[in-house]
């Protein structure tokens, strides 16, 4: 039987759960954010993290506030973020922030700023 593959790096996306979006708009906004941080991301990180398969969670936020935060504490810490504000063209008021992409990192340092969060 193949052991479970150990996987270093990650990617954390957090939807804002207080917006009310179906689920193929949140789909969407996890996925900008995910591309948005990725493209941030050091070279060397983003090498690292696509050798393993790209892993990727999906988190919520209570609120916009808690996405600045974690922003915040993502960036002093050196970790690549992309905080998405929606164009308003389908469900919700254009501006509205919605969703945010942290990584790829370590996994040990994204556990540390989001492992109070649950997932989505």
């Amino acid at each position: 039987m193949a052991s479970e593959p150990v996987f270093r790096y990650k990617q954390c996306l957090i939807i804002r759960n207080d917006v009310k979006m179906s689920c193929g708009k949140r789909c969407a906004q996890a996925a900008h954010a995910s591309v948005g941080a990725y493209n941030n991301a050091d070279k060397a990180l983003q090498k690292a993290w696509l050798s393993e398969g790209q892993k990727k969670v999906v988190l919520k936020a209570n609120d916009e506030r808690t996405l600045y935060e974690l922003k915040v504490i993502a960036e002093r810490t050196g970790i690549s973020s992309s905080l998405i504000q929606d164009a308003g063209m389908t469900e919700i008021p254009p501006g509205t922030i919605t969703a945010l992409g942290l990584g790829p990192a370590k996994s040990e340092d994204l556990d540390k700023i989001t492992g109070t969060l649950t997932l989505l």
